[in-house]
């Protein structure tokens, strides 16, 4: 019963992410260039934007739904379950903010929903609970590789990158930084009651990432197009978080052979279609009219 919560609660906060994401990418570009040198007057002037500030409280529901998913069910689980964001945002795209969604987004849509059902299926008795357990040197490995690549990412532009590809490349950057910080939580989930979170070293790592998230973000919704910036930030963070939950807070697998097979073709199945499916376009543009 708690698994099929967390998973329903995983769905929800699904939505409310991209959601929260395509009304903030409007509110950003709305607002000044992000300026990491005056880091307050730029979050002064982006919750100043009324469609940002929307996005934010959106995002801030769906923030809550993700730590209680977090903490009744295992992280790998969550993920997968959230790795139906960047379909969820073909759909809202296509409903709600004037992208043209075609064939290869709805047959994204259709591999989600088997992975889903496949995920669900196979999911060993031993899946309830949190599974916040985990060894220290390698949440340590594992939370620093991500913050190289991070860093890697977001010093694109310095490394030669073409400017076009720069607002992706942020979103990605971000989205391993929301990994960090989710990982972060969800070991702060085992930490212990209100004593142990607040003397946790893995508080102010998961407070430190979110923050460079946000800045990195938003730049990177200035300086790219929403569909493929939101698509980058989400699949780079489901990405780092079910590594984590597998190799970091070893997430149970089957036992059997086939069972296991299943269900890392349950995986595959979710995150390809993360991965396939191509960003919708702007109607107008799809018509031969301007965006």
């Amino acid at each position: 019963m708690s698994l099929n919560l967390g998973i329903l609660l995983a769905l929800a906060c699904a939505i409310a992410t991209q959601l929260g994401f395509l009304y903030k990418h409007k509110g950003a570009n709305e607002a000044p260039l992000v300026d990491v040198k005056h880091p307050f007057r730029t979050a002064k002037q982006l919750w100043s934007c009324k469609w940002f500030a929307i996005g934010m409280g959106i995002a801030a529901g769906a923030w809550l739904l993700h730590v209680a998913a977090m903490t009744i069910a295992p992280l790998s689980v969550v993920q997968a379950v959230l790795s139906t964001g960047v379909v969820i945002l073909a759909v809202l795209a296509d409903r709600i903010f004037g992208f043209k969604v075609g064939m290869k987004q709805w047959i994204g849509v259709a591999m989600t929903a088997l992975g889903l059902v496949l995920l669900v299926i196979t999911l060993p008795g031993g899946s309830h609970g949190s599974h916040s357990a985990y060894s220290l040197a390698g949440m340590i490995a594992f939370e620093g590789g991500l913050l190289v690549i991070g860093a890697i990412l977001i010093g694109g532009k310095r490394l030669g990158v073409p400017h076009h590809h720069h607002g992706i490349m942020l979103g990605a950057a971000a989205g391993i930084l929301f990994g960090v910080g989710n990982i972060a939580i969800k070991a702060l989930t085992g930490a212990g009651g209100l004593e142990g979170i607040i003397t946790s070293p893995w508080l102010a790592v998961a407070v430190m990432s979110s923050v460079i998230a946000f800045y990195t973000s938003a730049r990177g919704m200035q300086e790219g197009e929403a569909v493929p910036v939101i698509a980058a930030t989400s699949t780079a963070a489901n990405v780092a978080n079910i590594l984590g939950g597998i190799i970091v807070f070893g997430d149970p697998m089957p036992q059997d052979t086939v069972g296991i097979a299943v269900q890392a073709f349950a995986f595959v199945l979710v995150i390809a279609a993360a991965l396939l499916t191509p960003p919708p376009v702007r109607a107008a543009a799809a018509n031969g009219a301007p965006a």
